[in-house]
């Protein structure tokens, strides 16, 4: 991809992975719109990317979960962008616990935020992808996407579905020249995986969210034609 004059929607920006991919995007120079629910986070990303970069960007809080806030959203994003050609699909959530020890609410909130958010956001993008006969979505999924594991059933679930979704995606749209990418990288030294209990260990030893980020951008540089499943990287391409 070349990435002058391209614009790109992030999810989850806030914080992270999307905030790391934020920036590597950014140091492209591509424009980016932002969501996350949280504005004082967003306004300061913002401020940081137009002083390191001198790139513009935009940003629109949302829960992804809530299809109208999406919907919202979105559409003044890509009124301020003109276009989008890349979205990142990063925003999620994560707790764990047994089937029998996890409330159900707490159960179907994950699927909401890390499916349905994903869903929402893409179906909100992809119009304007499909008139621009052109695009790349890349989804942030897990490992917990290609195998399961105890106290993980709703976690592991929604990042299945998430692979589904792509695949699924791919199929419909790959005429139309839009890429649709999964990631899967393990577990990852952010925020989220600290507060859903997870064990970080030796960060020296953990995926940063600098190595998503590079990963996302691998992604986003492959030939179309390429059809790649490795490295945390799986990916299903037009051509």
């Amino acid at each position: 991809m070349d990435f002058k004059n391209k614009t790109a929607i992030i999810t989850g920006a806030g914080k992270g992975i999307g905030l790391a991919t934020a920036h590597a995007l950014a140091k492209e120079g591509v424009r980016l719109g932002l969501v996350a629910r949280n504005a004082a986070d967003l306004e300061a990303l913002q401020g940081e990317l137009k002083n390191k970069y001198g790139v513009d960007s935009y940003f629109a809080t949302a829960d992804v979960s809530k299809q109208n806030e999406v919907a919202i959203a979105i559409d003044k994003l890509i009124t301020q962008l003109g276009s989008t050609d890349i979205l990142i699909n990063n925003a999620g959530t994560a707790s764990f616990g047994t089937v029998l020890d996890m409330d159900p609410t707490e159960w179907e909130r994950i699927i909401q935020v890390n499916l349905m958010g994903t869903y929402y956001v893409t179906r909100a993008v992809l119009p304007t992808m499909l008139s621009q006969n052109e695009g790349s979505i890349i989804n942030v999924a897990s490992t917990a996407g290609e195998r399961g594991f105890a106290t993980g059933s709703a976690y592991c679930a929604s990042k299945f579905a998430v692979m589904g979704l792509t695949e699924a995606l791919f199929q419909e749209v790959r005429k139309s020249n839009i890429r649709v990418t999964a990631l899967t990288p393990s577990t990852v030294n952010t925020a989220l995986a600290v507060n859903a209990g997870l064990s970080i260990g030796s960060e020296d030893h953990m995926m940063q969210p600098e190595d998503v980020a590079e990963l996302i951008m691998a992604s986003l540089r492959l030939p179309q034609r390429v059809v790649l499943k490795t490295a945390g990287i799986w990916t299903a391409n037009p051509q």
